[in-house]
Parts: C-alpha cells; sequence; structure tokens
C-alpha cells in the first residue's frame, strides 16, 4: 500500500459483516492511490479481526479496530475523513448523524434508513452541517439502467405515461432475507425498503421526477410458517447443529463456507447473532410478495412487483410513451438447482454450485410505426452487479467524474427510502398514502 499522503482521503468503515467486503477491497486494492483505510467500527471484535486477516492475505496491514461505542473517539483518533457505513439498517442513522456532525462526509449502504423519524434526523443533519452523503444505489451505475437513462432522456419514446416493473428473486437469494437480521421489519424496514427502495430510486433517476402518492398490498405467502401449509417447514430454529437441516435445501450451512463461518458461525458468541435460521421458522414480521402502485408529480404511473420466492432470478421494466416503448428484460438465472438452493450469489458461494444456466439481457426500443430494435450496451459484466460495483466504486473513491448523475445523495436517498414507508403504511392501513403527509423533501 502506498504510504500515507496529504493527497489521499482516510476512511474508516463501521459494520463489519459481509456488506463491508466490497468497499474494503475497493479501498485498499483498486483505489489506493487516493484513499486510505484507517479503522474499522463494529459491536463484534470477531468480525472486524476477520476482516483485518483478510487484509493481511491481500498483504495490507491490519488497521485499528474500535467498539462501535467509542465511534466519536475513533474519528478524531484517527483522523477520519469520510465513514463508510454498512452497519444493520436500522442503525444507519446513528452513524450518519454523528459523523456528519462531527464534520465528516458520509457513504451509506442502501436504504439510507428504515423509517421517517430516522430520515428526518439525517436530512436535517445534512442541512445543519452542508456534509456530504453519498447513498451506495450501485444499480444506477449497471450499463443497463445507464442505457435506460439516455434513451428516455433522449426523447426516444417521448413523454412518459406509465411504467411496469416487476422484480424476481429466486430461492436461493430471496430466502437469504428470511434467515439473516432482514426477517425482522424493525431491522430492515421490510424488502419494500430494503431491497425495492433500490428500485424506487431508479425509477425516480429514470423518470427525473419524485412519488407523490402510494397504494400497496402484500403478505407473507411463502416463508415463515406459511412454509407449513406448502409442505416445506422443517422443526429447527437455525442449521447449524440441527439435525433436522441436514436436507433441507433451503439450510445456509455457514461452517461449509469459509468467509461467513468467520463472519457470523465463530463470531456468535460475543452478540448471539444466527446467521443461518430456518426462513420457516416463525419471527418473520416482513412480507414476500408485494404489489405496489405509485403516480409521479410527472403524471407517469408505476405498477411494481416483488416475488421473494422465484423459480428463477431477473427483473423486467417497461416503460409506455408518447411516442413508443422501452422494454428492459433481465434474466440474473434461469433456475436454481438442489443443491444451490441453500448456498449464496457471488463470492460467498466459495464453490458450491450456482445456478445451472445464467441469463441474458435485452433493451428493446418499440417505436410508432417502425420496426422494433435491440439498443446495444457496452461495458455490462457477470461480476458485481453487472459490473456496477466497480464503477459506482471508481467514482465515490477513484475520482472518477460523474457526468451521467449517477452519485445519490441524501435527498435521493429519502426519496427512495419514502416510497417503500408509505408502500408499507398503505399495507397496514388498506388506503394510499401521500408522500408527503410523512415528509417533505425539500
Amino acid at each position: 500500500m502506498p504510504a500515507s499522503s496529504p493527497g489521499r482521503r482516510r476512511y474508516a468503515v463501521v459494520g463489519t459483516g459481509a456488506r463491508a467486503e466490497m468497499f474494503v477491497r475497493a479501498l485498499v486494492v483498486d483505489h489506493a492511490d487516493r484513499a486510505e483505510l484507517v479503522a474499522f467500527a463494529d459491536v463484534n471484535q470477531a468480525r472486524m479481526d476477520a476482516h483485518n486477516r483478510w487484509l493481511t492475505d491481500l498483504g495490507r496491514p491490519a488497521v485499528p479496530t474500535y467498539r462501535a461505542a467509542d465511534f466519536a473517539a475513533m474519528l478524531d483518533k484517527e483522523r477520519v475523513d469520510t465513514v463508510l457505513v454498512t452497519t444493520v439498517d436500522r442503525t444507519h442513522d446513528e452513524y450518519i448523524v454523528a459523523a456528519v456532525r462531527a464534520g465528516r462526509d458520509v457513504v451509506t449502504e442502501k436504504p439510507m434508513t428504515v423509517d421517517v423519524p430516522r430520515c428526518r434526523r439525517i436530512l436535517d443533519a445534512v442541512a445543519e452541517t452542508g456534509a456530504q452523503v453519498s447513498v451506495a444505489f450501485n444499480y444506477r451505475y449497471n450499463p443497463l439502467h445507464e442505457a435506460v437513462r439516455a434513451t428516455l432522456a433522449a426523447g426516444e419514446i417521448g413523454e412518459i405515461g406509465s411504467v411496469h416493473f416487476e422484480w424476481l428473486l429466486d430461492v436461493r437469494h430471496g430466502a437469504d432475507y428470511f434467515r439473516r437480521w432482514h426477517r425482522d421489519r424493525a431491522n430492515s424496514g421490510g424488502l419494500l425498503v430494503h431491497k425495492a427502495g433500490h428500485h424506487f430510486d431508479l425509477v425516480n433517476w429514470w423518470l427525473d421526477s419524485v412519488p407523490e402518492r402510494v397504494y400497496a398490498e402484500g403478505r407473507l405467502f411463502f416463508y415463515g410458517p406459511a412454509g407449513q401449509r406448502h409442505g416445506y417447514a422443517r422443526d429447527y430454529d437455525r442449521v447449524h447443529g440441527s439435525p433436522a437441516a441436514q436436507d433441507d435445501p433451503f439450510a445456509l450451512r455457514l461452517a461449509e463456507h469459509p468467509r461467513l463461518r468467520e463472519l457470523y458461525l465463530e463470531a456468535e458468541g460475543e452478540d448471539g447473532y444466527h446467521r443461518d435460521q430456518n426462513v420457516f421458522a416463525p419471527g418473520v414480521t416482513i412480507e414476500d410478495d408485494m404489489a405496489v402502485l405509485v403516480r409521479y408529480a410527472s403524471g407517469a404511473t408505476m405498477s411494481y412487483h416483488l416475488t421473494a420466492y422465484a423459480p428463477w432470478e431477473g427483473y423486467r421494466v417497461m416503460f409506455n410513451g408518447s411516442r413508443g416503448r422501452l422494454e428492459l428484460e433481465v434474466a440474473e438465472s434461469t433456475h436454481v438447482s438442489p443443491a444451490a438452493a441453500g448456498a449464496l450469489k457471488g463470492a460467498a458461494l466459495h464453490g458450491a454450485e450456482a445456478a445451472a444456466e445464467e441469463g441474458s439481457a435485452t433493451l428493446t426500443l418499440r417505436p410508432y410505426w417502425a420496426p422494433p430494435r435491440q439498443i446495444p450496451v457496452a461495458g455490462r459484466t457477470r461480476s458485481g452487479h453487472g459490473g456496477a460495483d466497480a464503477r459506482m466504486a471508481r467514482v465515490l473513491f477513484g475520482g472518477e467524474a460523474d457526468p451521467h448523475g449517477r452519485t445519490a445523495t441524501a435527498r435521493d436517498g429519502a426519496l427512495a427510502l419514502l416510497t417503500g414507508l408509505a408502500a408499507n403504511q398503505s399495507m397496514a392501513t388498506g388506503e394510499a398514502v401521500r408522500v408527503a403527509d410523512l415528509l417533505t423533501v425539500a
């Protein structure tokens, strides 16, 4: 690693679960000429120690570690310029607000937070301090999504009247939200906040508009105790050490994944957190099947559906305009094999069998009075959310210019969050919700 110099920004990471790994690697490997990782903070020392072991494996020095209670002291002692927040969603606001009030900038994982009071705290702190808060909406950096924005902005389909957006999580990826802390709405806000916040942000960005009115329906259909009526329920609480989980395709076996074993199984003694809960056990307070209708300030409407128990993974987005239609279809996996059902996507697989066949993507423009045509998209890869993670890191940490306006601010984070929060309230009350009744975002 290059020696520390005034030209390199000093970063601290708070929250050292698996979500931190992409950011850590970007700092110490890809952008070490401009960025310096100087500290970790967490409630769990074992997880920080695991990250430091990975740093030494990469040939980088270990960094000081701090208990989360010592976060404020860390900022001064380590002369931190920017804080990376990758903690459990419900605690994001604690670290964001403390950092900006101490004069630091922040990059936070999505969602920015999980409810209206926490969101208001963040926006007030940003307004009062002038600090920069960036939300890591990496989906904006996917070349496919950039091509959608460019096509719409160029007026290829004219004024946009409506959007239909369907997102499918397969029984490998979708199940993972129901075995970890996300299964509790208090931690994650539910999938319409934690997961769909990505999608709501994309639509805000694509339409260059803001949500005004939201109606939603949803339920827990597949996971949790509902699994009993579908024939999937097994009598165990967590996988490790449970004979009943032996042949369960939904079981995540932490001991078989070296990094997950270090981060979670070997860290349980400190905080009692079980990363491998039974997805059909009681205690799930979020939905797995959700339908949302949104009206935007531009006049456009969106129908959105999220399914977390599909046999394949991907999404479809269709825009209807005054001059035609734009269609994006992405198949990220075509099916899940039994051997892969309990495995995780990406690097955490560590040799486990993935879906037998990977899918593809098409972006189709269908103008009036002319044949449809495919829009070619360059730069998309199979790794890191279609190459988006690396592209985002180049802007956030590498100093790359952002002429496409992909960097998301605290305002953007709030607007994406408010669509999900309004949808949650609508599901609870059965009524449509005016976004401005929750929070006004300037």
